[in-house]
């Protein structure tokens, strides 16, 4: 890890981060003791109201880096909003509420409310009547909740944009910036991303203040273990392969990534006619029911889960056993958003791309080059075995 440029090793304990009682009670009650490295980074510097931007891949544990001070922060007898936490999707941001909830779990008083889209607007006023000081937020719903005159921001001393270049690809730039315009009270930005791209360094520029800069590599160490393989099929014998390939890996807990909205869809429709336990999930399902099918696939009832990319993004879903690219994706970014779904915590993974044409063969290539994937290629044999591609 880097902080300010300068490499920082070692490690810590939440006990050892001076931390109060109510919060080591609830970090052990989910059966933590060492902090991650961007946990270890990024707590010191929120607790003395600093800046952050900081840089870590998905898994490292970003949410209770910022969770865990905002919640210190936060005043049980206050009314007001103190802390604020935007995220680009309805998962995301339902995910991080139910952490933030967890840290909250011996700290009466503390209320977390979280506003997406896809749900009543009323049922979420009500929510807000209620004085939470802690709010979850897609940017589009909160900015409802602002024309509407239902929430008020000028007490927020805490703001975090979480997945923050996904949501400004997403096109929240404006909406992200007339919500920072509103919060006087604001003493510190936090902003964390996989990538740091241009307009999240312009965001930082504007909002930050000598702002720490953390960077938590892909080593070694926490380098997931994955195995990349690629597989040159017919496009009418995708399914047929994947579904041979599950079969033979004996894989429990899979998503497969599709590029459209219409052809997860179909995927999934292809797997259940095949025998495989799938599902859907992207922007055209209803909120309830996307939620219904992530809670079926964590809770190890669904055993293939068909998304697209925007759908994903930031589900905390870390002990999946394969991922399949059934569509290579558009941007090299994608590729290792996906394929970092799998082999986590140490655990080995492995990701299959399924190649029908020369325009994916081509694009493959690129995001190999580009990313330094070591992706082999394999195929069938007679036997059915999967062997080592001959090259051409």
């Amino acid at each position: 890890m880097e902080i300010n440029g300068q490499t920082v090793s070692g490690t810590t304990r939440y006990d050892q981060m001076g931390l109060s009682p109510e919060l080591i009670r609830a970090v052990e009650k989910k059966g933590y003791v060492e902090a991650t490295p961007i946990q270890t980074g990024a707590v010191p510097h929120f607790m003395e109201w600093k800046d952050v931007i900081a840089k870590a891949p998905t898994g490292t544990g970003k949410t209770f880096a910022f969770g865990i001070p905002m919640v210190e922060h936060t005043d049980p007898a206050g009314s007001d909003i103190t802390g604020l936490v935007l995220a680009p999707t309805r998962e995301l941001a339902i995910q991080i509420r139910d952490e933030l909830r967890d840290l909250c779990a011996f700290k009466e008083g503390v209320r977390v409310v979280c506003l997406y889209g896809g749900q009543p607007i009323n049922s979420q006023i009500t929510q807000l009547k209620k004085r939470p000081q802690i709010v979850v937020a897609t940017p589009g719903r909160l900015m409802d909740h602002m024309k509407r005159r239902t929430i008020r921001l000028d007490q927020v001393e805490t703001v975090v944009l979480d997945e923050a270049d996904r949501m400004l690809d997403m096109g929240f730039v404006r909406d992200v910036t007339h919500i920072l315009d509103t919060m006087p009270q604001r003493k510190n930005l936090g902003m964390f991303s996989a990538t740091i791209s241009r307009e999240v360094l312009d965001i930082s520029w504007v909002y930050q203040r000598e702002p720490v800069e953390i960077t938590v590599q892909a080593d070694q160490e926490n380098r997931p273990d994955i195995a990349q393989y690629r597989l040159d099929v017919d496009r009418g014998d995708k399914a047929d392969t994947m579904a041979c390939l599950l079969e033979m890996g004996d894989y429990e807990r899979v998503i497969a990534f599709c590029n459209t909205k219409n052809m997860a869809d179909r995927l999934a429709g292809l797997l259940v006619m095949r025998g495989m336990n799938c599902e859907a999930i992207h922007g055209d399902i209803s909120q309830s029911l996307r939620e219904r099918t992530l809670q079926k696939f964590r809770d190890g009832k669904l055993r293939v889960l068909a998304a697209t990319d925007v759908a994903a993004r930031g589900l905390d879903i870390d002990d999946v056993d394969a991922v399949f690219n059934y569509d290579i994706p558009d941007e090299n970014e994608y590729y290792i958003h996906r394929i970092g779904r799998t082999g986590r915590a140490k655990r080995h993974g492995v990701a299959f791309s399924l190649v029908s044409t020369v325009t994916e063969g081509l694009r493959l290539d690129e995001i190999a080059k580009s990313t330094g994937s070591q992706i082999r290629a394999v195929h069938f044999n007679e036997k059915g075995d999967l062997v080592a591609a001959v090259p051409q």
